[in-house]
């Protein structure tokens, strides 16, 4: 198949309104449709959710563009027009950051959440809450242990900044405590290394991501006045820029349909971080396996000029 992305690198943000679709889609769109355009800002499950997204529309007869940007990157984009889709709104930890966006009107949320039963939240190895960390409060305790150093994602990640308030704050009394910022690979290579050597650590976990199958975590309660309740338990909504879902009413159909569930995201995201090939094709390998849910995606979906969906990406992918 063409290569489904074009890839553009800037150097290095978040949202919340409702959009309200409409119940039936246009079947073809104009051409100012044809490419739209993805912000991926380099998480496991936003490459697992774009890349699904991104063969199902060139499949469709669409040429889609993925932009690797940061997070504030993002958010700025949208409102200046440049960026279209964006699939890794974690509620409700992104909620600061967004909001002036959506308040603004420039970003539209997508409902119901494309992803339900999602957490965030500070974790740490099995072995480390066995010996007495099992809660935020626990932490400062064993200060000298963590090397006052807890391990997070890239600058600007809504997580990263949680943490840094409550330093700034001595919540918890982690005053004295430092957020080592970096990639999630960066991140999960730190986590490896001290699960390897039983040396404690402490860093932002989630689900869904493989990481709940590699290593043995806890995640810690008490954090619910920053992360919020249920160990930060989160819904991730697609975001729009202003009016994206009016011009392409075709794409905002598969938009509305898209609804990943922690099975899939385990599973695709997995097979990219094992490296068994490349992101697309392990989510084209998962959608080949699972055609009931690409069905659903396509209800109401035409390709860009105008013909059956379902059949198009059949015919396209070979099943």
């Amino acid at each position: 198949m063409k290569h489904l992305k074009s890839l553009l690198t800037i150097s290095a943000v978040f949202i919340y309104g409702v959009y309200q679709p409409p119940q039936v889609a246009v079947a073809a769109e104009s051409e100012s449709c044809q490419k739209p355009r993805f912000s991926n800002v380099g998480w496991t499950d936003t490459i697992a959710t774009t890349s699904t997204t991104m063969a199902i529309l060139s499949a469709l007869g669409y040429d889609p563009v993925e932009i690797n940007l940061s997070i504030p990157i993002t958010y700025t984009s949208m409102k200046n027009g440049d960026i279209d889709i964006y699939l890794a709104d974690w509620e409700p930890s992104m909620a600061d950051s967004r909001r002036p966006y959506v308040d603004a009107g420039d970003v539209e949320v997508l409902t119901p959440a494309a992803i339900t039963g999602a957490k965030y939240t500070i974790a740490v190895p099995k072995y480390v809450a066995d010996a007495g960390v099992r809660d935020f409060a626990d932490i400062a305790t064993h200060a000298d242990k963590f090397d006052r150093k807890f391990y997070g994602l890239e600058p600007g990640d809504a997580g990263g900044g949680l943490i840094l308030d409550m330093i700034a704050k001595n919540e918890f009394g982690l005053g004295e405590f430092e957020l080592v910022e970096s990639s999630e690979q960066g991140m999960l290579s730190q986590v490896n290394r001290s699960v390897k050597r039983e040396q404690w650590v402490a860093f932002l976990a989630w689900e869904p991501h493989p990481m709940n199958i590699e290593y043995d975590l806890v995640y810690l309660t008490g954090g619910d006045d920053y992360f919020g309740p249920n160990f930060g338990g989160a819904e991730i909504f697609i975001n729009v820029r202003r009016g994206y879902m009016q011009e392409c009413e075709n794409v905002g159909a598969l938009l509305n349909n898209l609804k990943f569930s922690l099975a899939m995201m385990n599973e695709v995201m997995g097979g990219i971080l094992e490296g068994e090939a490349e992101p697309e094709q392990i989510a084209i390998a998962w959608m080949k396996k699972n055609p009931e849910t690409v069905d659903k995606w396509l209800a109401g979906v035409s390709t860009f000029d105008g013909k059956d969906g379902r059949t198009a990406f059949r015919n396209f992918f070979g099943f």
